[in-house]
C-alpha cells in the first residue's frame, strides 16, 4: 500500500471513530447533575470571595504596585543622562499601566461576585413567576 493510499485510509478511520453526538449527564437518585467536579457555589461563598478581593488583593496589588513605582523612579533618577533612564522609564510606565488595568480587573471581578448571587435569586423567582402563570388545559380536571 502507498503513502497515499495509507494516509486516506488512517484519515477515514479517524473520521469514523469520531462521534458527533451530544451526551447530557443524568441526574443520580438525589436529583444532583452527576457530572464531573462541582461548580456550584453560595452567595455565602461569592461574598467572602468579593471580601477577599476588597481587603487583601486590592491593597496588596496597590503596595507591590507603589513599591515597584518607586523602586523605578529612584533608578530613572539614578540613571538621569543615560539612555538606561530612559528605558526604565518605559518600563515604570508599562508597570503602572498594567498595575491599573489588574485594579480594575479585581474590581469588576468584586463587583460581579456581589451581583451574581441577587441576579440568581431574581433569576430564580421570574422563572417560578413564569411556572405559576402558565395555565395548561388540563387545570382544574
Amino acid at each position: 500500500m502507498g503513502f497515499d493510499e495509507e494516509w486516506g485510509q488512517l484519515r477515514s478511520d479517524a473520521a469514523a471513530s469520531r462521534s458527533t453526538g451530544m451526551r447530557l449527564n443524568s441526574t443520580d437518585a438525589g436529583g444532583a447533575a452527576s457530572g464531573g467536579g462541582d461548580v456550584a457555589s453560595t452567595p455565602a461563598q461569592k461574598k467572602a470571595a468579593a471580601n477577599d478581593i476588597e481587603r487583601d488583593l486590592e491593597p496588596s496589588t496597590k503596595k507591590a504596585g507603589d513599591w515597584a513605582d518607586e523602586a523605578s523612579k529612584g533608578a530613572v533618577t539614578g540613571f538621569t543622562g543615560w539612555d538606561t533612564a530612559k528605558g526604565l522609564k518605559t518600563v515604570q510606565e508599562t508597570w503602572e499601566g498594567q498595575v491599573k488595568t489588574l485594579m480594575g480587573r479585581l474590581s469588576v471581578e468584586k463587583g460581579a461576585l456581589r451581583g451574581a448571587g441577587g441576579l440568581f435569586a431574581r433569576n430564580d423567582l421570574d422563572t417560578r413567576g413564569n411556572f405559576l402563570q402558565s395555565r395548561s388545559k388540563l387545570n382544574g380536571v
